[in-house]
């Protein structure tokens, strides 16, 4: 069973979308993202960078003690080479195309269409971030550029097989349209992606939930403070230490 801790972002579809794919059980742990559960010491022991999604597989392909894995792209690359699909391990020119662009999405991708959304949403007390916006405009159509190159001249990322790197860029670009993004621009992307779409296992994959959504009205001034203060301007959190008993103080 595989244990996925898990709130309904890009990040945590890509792995749902996966284990769809793959068609083995899992369990869904909600760790809710605006409420600050991944701030816990339950899940920090699991996701050190204190960030969703992260898995844990009770039974590994090695046997043994459980395998806790976090940060998406290394979930993906677990779980493919786990079962053995969607990523070819037989071939080391088909096995680093398909690093190198899971590699590219989780340091390129993923991170320059979360800071657009970031800074889009901001409220005009936050300032004129008119140099970041259009900064970060800039980059999320420079990157459905690089996408579209890739595939004008071939059918998937990586080549001619459907492997996990088409699954960790897919759901970055559901918004597409929130995004800011004709896909009259991108024609070989648009065949992609409507492809992609059609798929029941990524159907599925999107519309996995954590639960019911929080009603806003029912959070109290008092907690809308608290979450303020651990979710916003994040620092450095302390070290363990003995008088904490080892748990990080909050």
């Amino acid at each position: 069973m595989i244990d996925v801790h898990y709130w309904p972002t890009p990040n945590g579809k890509k792995v749902t979308i996966l284990l769809e794919e793959l068609d083995v059980p899992y369990r869904i742990v909600p760790v809710n993202i605006g409420r600050g559960d991944q701030f816990k010491d339950d899940f920090l022991a699991i996701s050190p960078n204190n960030r969703m999604p992260a898995i844990v597989d009770t039974a590994p392909r090695s046997g043994g003690a459980p395998v806790s894995v976090f940060e998406s792209g290394a979930i993906l690359l677990y779980l493919a080479e786990k079962e053995q699909r969607f990523w070819r391990q037989d071939d080391v020119h088909a096995r680093y195309e398909v690093v190198q662009w899971v590699f590219w999405q989780m340091a390129n991708q993923g991170p320059k269409f979360g800071e657009r959304g970031h800074f889009s949403r901001l409220p005009d007390s936050a300032g004129d971030q008119t140099y970041a916006k259009r900064r970060f405009d800039d980059e999320v159509h420079r990157l459905y550029g690089v996408l579209n190159n890739r595939l004008y001249d071939r059918r998937y990322i990586a080549g001619d097989e459907y492997t996990v790197t088409d699954i960790a860029s897919y759901p970055w670009t559901v918004s597409w349209q929130q995004q800011g993004i004709d896909l009259t621009e991108f024609p070989h992307f648009r065949r992609w992606f409507d492809e992609l779409s059609e798929r029941p296992a990524v159907r599925r994959g999107l519309a996995v939930t954590a639960g019911e959504p929080e009603d806003p009205a029912s959070i109290t001034p008092e907690e809308q403070e608290r979450r303020r203060k651990i979710l916003y301007n994040q620092r450095a959190r302390p070290a363990p230490s003995v008088e904490t008993g080892g748990r990080l103080e909050q």
